[in-house]
Parts: structure tokens; sequence; C-alpha cells
């Protein structure tokens, strides 16, 4: 991996830890927030196993992964509203702690847990999947439709983990106000998708025959 991948890794991720800490130790009003530590942690060291393996297997694909700059106009608002609920809900999460506004139980807590680290499987198995998986929305050189394992059962399985990864959250962080403002995230994915099919069914070769033989988008049976 060259120097300027590297540093930009390793900026992103110290970048992303005191992101989510500012977010939610400032409004909690303390460090004693255990919920906040647990999501911490089963979110940012599997984060840096993966981008590790990234680093010294595939490098190209950390560095897809790393760029956030989209081209097409309409996802800008996407972003926009996305981060616009992240800082909402996590603010909102760590208020809920301090003020202990609805305290949700501890099974519910371990559950969503679970939940969470289970959609990070289907993430890095997407991961490992698509080499082709940037951040953004684009059609790159010698990019080829994908159409085994979990791209046989729904056309967006990276969307599927992420719905479950930030609905699972505010859960794990103990507030279902959170969870309430982190129910926008599913309505801005459709958007989103809808979009990405359009770009790819007009710039990516045997994408409008993919779209014919898997059916759903999202869930199985469903969308």
């Amino acid at each position: 991996m060259d120097k300027k991948l590297f540093i930009q890794a390793v900026m992103k991720y110290l970048l992303g830890i005191i992101l989510f800490s500012v977010l939610l130790f400032i409004p909690a009003g303390t460090f004693n927030y255990w919920n906040a530590w647990l999501l911490i942690g089963v979110l940012f060291i599997p984060m840096l196993i993966v981008g590790i393996v990234l680093a010294i297997k595939n490098p190209e694909l950390l560095r897809k992964r790393l760029n956030a700059k989209e081209k097409e106009a309409e996802q800008k608002s996407v972003i926009l509203f996305s981060a616009l609920m992240f800082v909402s809900g996590f603010v909102v999460a760590g208020l809920d702690y301090r003020y202990q506004w609805l305290v949700l139980p501890q099974w519910l807590v371990l559950a969503a847990t679970a939940l969470f680290l289970f959609a990070y499987l289907l993430y890095i198995e997407v991961l490992r999947e698509n080499t082709y998986l940037s951040r953004t929305i684009e059609v790159q050189e010698n990019h080829k439709v994908v159409d085994t394992g979990l791209y046989g059962i729904v056309r967006h399985p990276m969307y599927t983990s992420t719905i479950l990864l930030f609905l699972s959250m505010p859960l794990v962080l103990g507030s279902i106000f959170s969870f309430i403002i982190f129910l926008i995230y599913p309505v801005i994915t459709v958007k989103r998708i809808r979009n990405e099919e359009e770009v790819l069914e007009k710039s990516l070769e045997g994408y409008s025959e993919y779209k014919k033989q898997i059916k759903y988008r999202l869930i199985p049976f469903i969308w």
C-alpha cells in the first residue's frame, strides 16, 4: 500500500472514532456511557481488521471505499440527509442516556449487537464478492456485473447490510428515539438505489439482463 493511501486510511479511521465520541459522549455528559463504548467497539474493531486485510490483499478496493466524492448530483442530497440523520440520531441517543427518557432492556441491546455483527459479516462478504464496490455511484473501467453469491439473491446486498447495520446502531446505544430517526435511512436508500440503477442500466453492459434475472433489490420476496 502506498504512503498516501495509508495516511488517508488512518486519518479517516481516527476521525471516525473522534466524531463518534464527540456526538455520543458530549450529549451524554459522561464517558460512563457503556452503550456508546459497546458500539464503538463492535464498529471500529472489525473496521480496523477489514481495513488491514484490504490494505494487504486489495488496496485498490480500499481506495474505492475511502473515496466518498459523488459524481451524481442527485446523490449529493442523499449524502446530506444521511449526514443529518447520523448527527441528530447520535446526539439524541446521548441525550436519551443523560436524561433517561426511555431505558431499553439489556436483552434488546445485546440482541441488536448480535444483529449488528451479523450485518457486518454480510458487509464483509459483499466486499469479498464485488471488487468494483466503491462508495460512489460510478461505472469503472472493465466493470462487470456480479451475479453470484449474495448478488444472486438480491441486486443490492451492500444496502441490505447497511440498513441492518444502521437500524441496529441506535438500539445498541439503547435509544428508541434515535431508532426512530434512523428509520429515515431505508427511505434514503430506496432513493439512492433507484438513481443508481438508472446509471447502471445506461452505462453497465449486461445490467438490464441482470435486473430481469434477479427480481428483488433489497429483501427477497418483498422488494
